[in-house]
């Protein structure tokens, strides 16, 4: 037995390294989300780490290709269909989705079915349908994937969910870049990063950062109210509510009488 552990000791030492590797950072590692929180935008930048004796670039073959991923915390998700019976627009069928991510991006330096596999893709869960992970039935359903097609849908008109094709810029199989909208309308949470390296539909190498969005200022403060203290929360609402109204009103009546 020693003698086996030795030879797998000797042999695990004798596998040749990855020829390449990821070096990447982001343009900002926080975001904060205040009351005039309108969107923002990240950087993702890095370079490819060529080891000793890899091939020389050859502009006239690349073989490399890269691709980034941004996604939002994951949440549970029913997603509902409308039918309509007696007149009356009701919820015929519900598929819930156990886990969704809020917002998902992702962006490559070419088509992204022409450099991931479909093995690779399913094993990563890199494309949008792949990403949405776990589902379980709610009633009678007869075409689950349809459910899982219109979140995405919503998902995307909403700007929340994007594939985003020859967006990664690489040059000379060694430096590369994305830019990423985030939406106003961001949830808070740990987002992740995931860089992916890519050879003959392959995945060769792979690099993970993580972006904290949070609320900050009076929007940490009422959040933090709302989760804490929900009578308190409940009360002050509506003191404000009333407030209000009874304001437009005097102003009404104000306006009225001169």
């Amino acid at each position: 037995m020693r003698l086996v552990a030795l030879f797998l000791a000797f042999w695990t030492l004798a596998l040749p390294a990855a020829a390449q590797d990821i070096i990447a950072d982001l343009s900002q590692s926080r975001v904060a989300i205040t009351a005039s929180f309108s969107g923002s935008e990240i950087l993702v930048f890095g370079a490819v780490r060529h080891e000793p004796g890899a091939a020389p670039y050859d502009p006239a073959n690349p073989e490399l290709d890269v691709i980034v991923t941004v996604s939002g915390p994951l949440e549970p998700v029913t997603v509902r269909k409308k039918a309509r019976k007696a007149g009356i627009w009701i919820n015929a069928e519900a598929l819930e989705i156990d886990a969704a991510p809020a917002l998902y991006k992702v962006a490559s330096s070419l088509a992204l079915e022409d450099i991931l596999g479909a093995e690779e893709d399913l094993r990563h869960h890199i494309s949008i349908p792949h990403a949405i992970r776990e589902i379980g039935e709610v009633g009678e359903v007869g075409d689950a994937d349809a459910f899982t097609e219109a979140l995405i849908r919503i998902r995307t008109e909403a700007g929340l969910y994007e594939e985003m094709p020859y967006d990664v810029q690489l040059k000379e199989q060694t430096l590369f870049r994305a830019n990423f909208e985030l939406p106003s309308n961001l949830v808070e949470g740990v987002y992740t990063v995931r860089i992916f390296l890519t050879k003959d539909k392959q995945i060769v190498s792979d690099y993970t950062r993580v972006l904290n969005v949070r609320k900050v200022g009076i929007e940490r403060w009422i959040y933090n109210l709302a989760q804490d203290h929900a009578l308190v929360y409940g009360i002050l609402s509506l003191a404000i509510a009333i407030a209000a109204g009874w304001g437009a009103s005097a102003a009404f009546r104000y306006a009225r009488g001169s």
